[in-house]
């Protein structure tokens, strides 16, 4: 079966390592067999490998090819929801273990990137920006609570007067500046993560569809030209897991997301848009997201679609969002244009789980992907490895059903999606 390149994108054109690895050939006996080489995949096998355990990774096309190697490069701290709905969910106390494991998957993604010395552009800070008006009241209470309940101090409240001195972003009246969040180039560090798992002796296979498996005591994953025969199974599939897990399938929703490049920006201009070379990204519900590449592009995610088609022209699907917030760039070269396929669950936590007493998955990171992912790795070795308890944190987390299952989702995420995006414009 032929694996498919990489789309065309920026982080393509810019990856600083060209993997060739050979697709999965005969019977291979090893402990875990992860399908998946996105961060979760690779993750896993890094930490299984330093726990000992032989590997194999199935991969359908190359490493990095999904959402791993196409998304916006955030390294946000926290979880996808915020701290106060947590803790109205779930209580404080399960509230305060996801905060300290979301610091966590930043630290174990910086950790991972200065122990296998990954080239991927590690930079500091987002700027959250808010531009309703209720979005903008909340934010000072915001910073508050986690300086104060959490005692986290590296978020503060950014005001309209400063916030046009960091940033020319049009339509913002205030925003949250976290030094403790992280951006990076999403590819190289998705190889980065890949070249270190080789180096620590695991198995990778580019090309190698899974087109089933089976479990009992020893699980069977078979491709169209192999079979891997392993003690463990970790699913890490994200938004592409489509029919091979029926009973994972239905916490989770594929939806698109579009990202473009623009050409290299002046200094001058670079500065204007991003003061301070942090990430960006704003209160909508349908979030845009941004950040300066290290050659002073524009890299620039917004838009969605929920379908299996992306638009004919994403450059120009994208730059629309980009003229709201920086009508200074209606001159500018758009140089790529690309899309990619994520997961989302139901309340946007991501979904954890067991399939059986020796297969385990972790998936639906709802655009909260890079530190989430990496530490669902670490996570998915510790359960394997007899220690359950941190896994059990996040599968703890109520990941409810999409309403209709997998037939009967779209339409009625389409039309939550069409109130929310309503809402968004209207402010």
């Amino acid at each position: 079966m032929q694996n498919q390149p990489h789309v065309d994108s920026w982080y393509a054109a810019t990856a600083n390592l060209k993997l060739d690895l050979p697709p999965l050939q005969g019977t291979t006996n090893t402990d875990v067999c992860v399908i998946g080489a996105g961060y979760t995949g690779l993750s896993a096998a890094i930490h299984l490998r330093q726990l000992g355990y032989s590997v194999t990774v199935l991969e359908a096309n190359r490493v990095g090819w999904g959402a791993s190697g196409r998304n916006g490069g955030h390294v946000g701290t926290g979880q996808r929801v915020d701290q106060e709905q947590l803790e109205s969910r779930l209580g404080l106390e399960h509230a305060r273990a996801l905060w300290q494991l979301g610091l966590e998957a930043v630290d174990t993604v910086c950790e991972l990137i200065e122990e296998y010395d990954i080239d991927c552009e590690l930079k500091r800070g987002n700027l959250h920006v808010a531009s309703k008006a209720g979005d903008i009241a909340s934010l000072p209470a915001e910073v508050e609570h986690l300086q104060k309940v959490y005692n986290y101090q590296q978020i503060r409240y950014v005001d309209a007067s400063e916030l046009a001195d960091m940033t020319s972003a049009r339509g913002f009246g205030g925003a949250t500046l976290n030094t403790g969040c992280r951006h990076l180039h999403p590819l190289n560090y998705a190889l980065g993560l890949a070249r270190a798992a080789l180096a620590l002796g695991a198995s990778i296979h580019e090309g190698s569809r899974v087109l089933s498996y089976h479990e009992g005591s020893q699980v069977s994953v078979k491709t169209d030209r192999g079979e891997v025969r392993a003690k463990y199974l970790v699913v890490a599939c994200n938004g592409y897991l489509e029919k091979l897990e029926p009973r994972a399938a239905g916490r989770i929703m594929p939806i698109n997301n579009y990202m473009l490049a623009t050409e290299p920006l002046s200094e001058e201009l670079a500065r204007r848009l991003i003061r301070d070379d942090t990430s960006m990204s704003d209160s909508r519900f349908v979030i845009n997201y941004w950040k300066l590449s290290a050659d002073n592009r524009l890299l620039f995610g917004g838009g969605e679609s929920y379908s299996s088609r992306f638009p004919a022209d994403i450059k120009s699907f994208v730059r629309k969002y980009v003229l709201r917030i920086y009508p200074e760039l209606a001159d500018t070269r758009i140089d790529y244009g690309w899309g990619g396929t994520l997961a989302i669950t139901l309340k946007r936590m991501p979904d954890f789980g067991r399939l059986s007493a020796n297969a385990f998955y972790a998936h639906g990171y709802s655009g909260h992907g890079v530190p989430t992912a990496t530490l669902a790795g670490k996570l998915l070795a510790e359960v394997i490895s007899g220690t359950a308890e941190r896994f059990d944190v996040m599968a703890r987390v109520p990941t409810s059903q999409f309403p209709g299952g997998t037939m009967l989702r779209w339409p009625g995420l389409v039309a939550g999606m069409l109130f929310y995006s309503l809402r968004d414009r209207i402010g």
